[in-house]
């Protein structure tokens, strides 16, 4: 097949390259493969066009019944084949081998999107598809069949593969369809000034749909974004005013959203310890294991480790547009709903600079060191940039450090190569925050910070000369704006 990819499939480079050596791979037999991710991803027109370009078959199930989905496929499968009538199969196991037969001649993708609605209605169903690649089966002997399962329901499609399930050891393929990293989101929203980059991932993250939920475009310029944020999501009549409560309900796996809300509601306020969490809802932290487990199941909330010690987790939020919603639109829907989206907004300009635009950048520059920062810059090869808490004797008190970078090597202990300040502050960044970012070096284990780790200062709104004179005379300190961690590395 021609494994170029579409012009009209934005980025996605990694997950096309994975779908096409999966579906032209020469492996004898039918081969399965797993794609999934939250929903607005973009999933189902990328495996579309993977249909498309290599002559395969795509295959969209419903909420409906099994027999009603049953004849969709047959309708389906019949002008595939350019039959003159739809084909009748009578349950799924007949369906099945239909469509595996459909690769018969050569490799062919052939693609069941939304496939947790089939096991919906038919549990037995990834029985039937273990039973249909028997080894010594039709499928693995006669085919070569690319079966790809497409779903939104992450729980669902996640166990599909996970220990005593039938697929188990079945699939070739398990890939993870994720937003778009913030680069990728900038270029895909056509947002070339940095700070408007920002700002605008900052409220609504990287999930393609969003652009064109947001009214198919995004702020003309930063002096703009106020008034396209009262426009085009907090104005309740925009198809973004409810997404972050959506995005908790969708999945079936959630059968209490209240529960779940309320601990995003803790979390966006800024509880990020367990212990925090229980205080704030009133429960003892033992409880709840089960809800932050499922918010990390769905994707929306992910569990960081601190950089240096061992269970001192935290939690985070991983889209922004469920953070949005709860510190903005949930505490104040009535007075949007009145049409006060700009008194609403302007009040909480401090909440918005310190809950929201805050905390992204400081995810943001660690993702910078991870993704595009060079070993020249870091003087290594970051494993991993993390947060952490450092006891002082002097102060008497703990100092926050934004990002603790990590080198693994073959052979050697693991180091930390450098330690990184991250400001979203409107003022410039000046020589104290050096100053202090050198104290913080010395507070590190002496046996993880050999050599001495470079200095890494971040700032959305620059450097003052000073700093920017002193950094010019040093080897050891990279002062990275919002510029750089958009361009450079």
């Amino acid at each position: 097949m021609d494994a170029s990819k579409p012009e009209r499939l934005h980025g996605r480079a990694v997950e096309w390259d994975e779908l096409t050596d999966f579906v032209s791979a020469p492996t004898p037999g039918a081969t399965l493969g797993l794609v999934y991710g939250r929903r607005r991803q973009g999933k189902t027109l990328m495996l579309e066009l993977l249909a498309q370009q290599a002559g395969g078959f795509f295959f969209g199930a419903t909420q409906q019944t099994e027999s009603q989905n049953l004849a969709d496929l047959g309708r389906a499968l019949a002008e595939h084949r350019g039959l003159g009538s739809p084909l009748a199969p009578a349950d799924w196991r007949e369906a099945l081998t239909e469509l595996i037969r459909l690769g018969r001649e050569r490799q062919l993708p052939v693609v069941i999107d939304e496939f947790p609605y089939l096991v919906a209605t038919t549990p037995a169903l990834p029985s039937y598809l273990q039973q249909a690649l028997s080894p010594l089966g039709e499928a693995k002997q006669d085919t070569r069949t690319r079966l790809i399962l497409c779903g939104s329901a992450l729980t669902t499609m996640s166990t599909l593969l996970g220990a005593g399930a039938p697929l188990r050891g079945r699939a070739v393929l398990e890939l993870v369809v994720r937003p778009f990293g913030y680069r990728e989101a900038a270029a895909f929203w056509g947002l070339d000034d940095p700070e408007l980059a920002f700002r605008v991932n900052a409220l609504v993250g990287g999930t393609p749909a969003y652009l064109e939920m947001a009214g198919g475009a995004g702020p003309r310029s930063a002096a703009d974004v106020d008034r396209w944020v009262q426009r085009r999501i907090i104005n309740p009549a925009s198809a973004m005013f409810r997404e972050g409560s959506l995005l908790l309900r969708e999945d079936p796996s959630i059968a209490d959203p209240t529960s779940y809300a309320a601990v995003l509601t803790a979390l966006s306020a800024g509880k990020v310890r367990r212990t925090e969490i229980a205080a704030e809802l009133g429960r003892p932290a033992s409880a709840l294991a089960h809800l932050l487990n499922g918010l990390q199941g769905i994707g929306l909330v992910e569990a960081v480790d601190d950089a240096l010690r061992s269970k001192r987790t935290v939690y985070r939020i991983t889209e922004p547009v469920v953070r949005l919603y709860q510190l903005i639109i949930n505490r104040h829907e009535a007075e949007l709903v009145a049409g006060r989206a700009e008194q609403v907004w302007d009040r909480n300009s401090d909440t918005i600079a310190s809950k929201i635009y805050g905390p992204h950048f400081e995810d943001l520059t660690r993702q910078w060191c991870l993704w595009h920062a060079s070993e020249q810059t870091l003087g290594g090869l970051a494993s991993r940039a993390l947060p952490t808490e450092l006891p002082c004797r002097e102060h008497r008190a703990g100092h926050e450090l934004d990002a603790v970078v990590w080198e693994t090597r073959s052979g050697h202990p693991d180091r930390i190569i450098a330690i990184g300040e991250a400001k979203a502050t409107a003022s410039p960044v000046g020589v104290d925050e050096l100053h202090r970012l050198e104290h913080l070096r010395t507070l590190l284990p002496a046996d993880a910070a050999t050599p001495a780790p470079r200095l890494l200062l971040f700032a959305r709104s620059g450097f003052t000369s000073a700093l920017k004179r002193t950094a010019s005379t040093r080897g050891d300190v990279e002062l990275v704006d919002l510029a750089r961690l958009y361009q450079g590395s």
